[in-house]
């Protein structure tokens, strides 16, 4: 069942809205050549309300940050492709079939699923620091922003997380 319009609208008021200023000065740094940021931030929020349709969105600052990180990468990856009919030969290319085999995807959908376990085991703080971090691509001082702690407590929380998961992985013998 949906929000009403005037909870979602607040919502978005106070929870994103504010975040505006600094997301674009965020793609400007990040992506300097990118035509249009406008588009981006309006593209991001679109993303955003979708997600959180479907309750994906904990951290609404750190997932519109993401979110727009991803839209400027795939915006830089849709110009990068090349007409298909633009290329000589393609099997004078070589590599015709890099897609891992079966196996290959199944040792890495198992590896996912420990690493996923190990960061469950962790204390609150340090699984908001570490997913913040490697899932979102925040950096230190956005996320002790984000959650209100100091850069040096981030610093240590992920010195933390990431010790405790290598050592939840190597106890279930992965390197």
């Amino acid at each position: 069942m949906s929000e009403p319009k005037s909870d979602r609208a607040r919502w978005f008021s106070e929870e994103v809205l504010p975040h505006e200023g600094s997301l674009r000065s965020y793609l400007r740094r990040v992506f300097p050549s990118l035509p249009d940021p406008d588009d981006l931030v309006q593209e991001s929020y679109a993303r955003l309300l979708r997600a959180r349709e479907a309750g994906k969105v904990g951290y609404p600052k750190a997932f519109l940050f993401a979110t727009a990180r991803n839209a400027a990468l795939d915006f830089f990856r849709r110009r990068r492709v090349v007409r298909i009919d633009s290329l000589p030969d393609l099997s004078a290319l070589g590599a015709l079939h890099d897609a891992p085999d079966a196996g290959e995807t199944l040792a890495r959908q198992q590896e996912l699923r420990l690493l996923a376990e190990a960061v469950q085991t962790l204390p609150t703080r340090c699984r908001q620091v570490l997913t913040l971090r490697l899932l979102y691509a925040l950096s230190h001082r956005e996320i002790a922003l984000s959650l209100d702690i100091s850069e040096h407590t981030v610093k240590a929380q992920l010195a933390k997380g990431m010790r405790r998961c290598a050592a939840f992985l190597e106890a279930r013998g992965l390197p």
